[in-house]
């Protein structure tokens, strides 16, 4: 008796299956698929990280043409660069080939803070829009930190760290703005500015507490409040997590093929925007030293991040 019971469960079921299967055909469903993210237009906001200047040149280690010996805005791309052409997007300020019709905006300033994002964001919205075929990247906030610094010891620690939050929330704030506008958006977390050579030389130079320590505490109170208040519903905003990737290279460099995790690439006398391959420190090496200047990353490490912000974009359900 109950193996006839057992086997009229299993017919029903079965026949319930297939009725469910053809339910699901009638209504459209069942063989479509999620179609792959293709933006058609990239917008980047932020700071010196991704910047390109009207002249090409960028912060950090610009690359040279092997004749002209030149600045090569394509060679040794930044972050920014490196996400647009993942979609074989180019912004203005580098389209000398003027192979394609530039579809990126570029927004990101070299001092920018979150609240100049903020402004940006806002003149944007006065006279365009955010929509859902636009890639809108943000990486701002090592100089909300460096700002908050230096107004230690006058200000005490815990109301820096406190002001520290109140910037990260209020670039979550922005990156949910723009999601809320129905635009895509990539926003980065901020490295741990106590790791950079500015943070390691106030360190020595600044004995009274460890001025490393509260840099970096600094930092990951803005990054836990951007985190904590970004929108979670995994659709419309994707995290690059930048602290994360340049803390493992910084803690297990020869793991990462870096033999210089602390010293700055460009020589002190050449203007940031102005450093080249051609004007760095003696043994210095692109690929090999995380930091470009006091708080720039090198080429390499811009590349790491890049890549980590690509893939992001073409994972993230958008």
């Amino acid at each position: 008796m109950q193996r006839v019971l057992s086997q009229k469960f299993k017919r029903g079921l079965a026949l319930a299956t297939v009725a469910v299967a053809a339910l699901i055909a009638g209504c459209g469903g069942g063989t479509s698929q999620i179609d792959p993210f293709a933006p058609t237009r990239v917008i980047a906001f932020g700071d010196e990280m991704g910047t390109i200047l009207s002249s090409g040149k960028k912060y950090g280690i610009n690359g040279l043409n092997a004749d002209t010996k030149l600045v090569d805005c394509k060679t040794n791309p930044n972050w920014a660069q490196i996400l647009a052409s993942g979609f074989g997007f180019v912004y203005p300020q580098c389209n000398s080939d003027f192979v394609a019709l530039p579809q990126g905006i570029m927004y990101a300033t070299a001092g920018n803070k979150v609240g100049d994002v903020r402004d940006q964001i806002d003149r944007h919205l006065s006279n365009d829009r955010f929509g859902p075929k636009d890639i809108v990247s943000i990486m701002v906030g090592v100089n909300d930190i460096l700002e908050l610094y230096r107004q230690f010891p006058a200000q005490n620690r815990d109301s820096l760290i406190n002001e520290a939050k109140a910037r990260g929330k209020l670039l979550a704030d922005q990156a949910n703005r723009i999601a809320n506008a129905n635009g895509r958006v990539l926003v980065g977390t901020i490295f741990d500015v106590g790791l950079t050579p500015f943070g390691q030389k106030e360190k020595v130079s600044q004995p009274d507490i460890d001025r490393a320590v509260f840099l970096n505490d600094l930092s990951a109170a803005f990054n836990t409040a951007l985190r904590l208040n970004l929108l979670n519903d995994g659709r419309l905003v994707g995290l690059v997590l930048v602290d994360e990737t340049i803390q493992q290279i910084a803690r297990f460099p020869t793991a990462f093929g870096y033999t210089d995790v602390t010293n700055a690439a460009c020589r002190t006398d050449v203007a940031p925007q102005d450093c080249t391959t051609d004007t760095l420190v003696q043994d210095a090496n692109i690929t090999q030293w995380l930091w470009a200047g006091d708080v720039l990353l090198s080429p390499s490490a811009q590349q790491r991040i890049g890549a980590a912000a690509l893939q992001r974009a073409k994972n993230n359900p958008f």
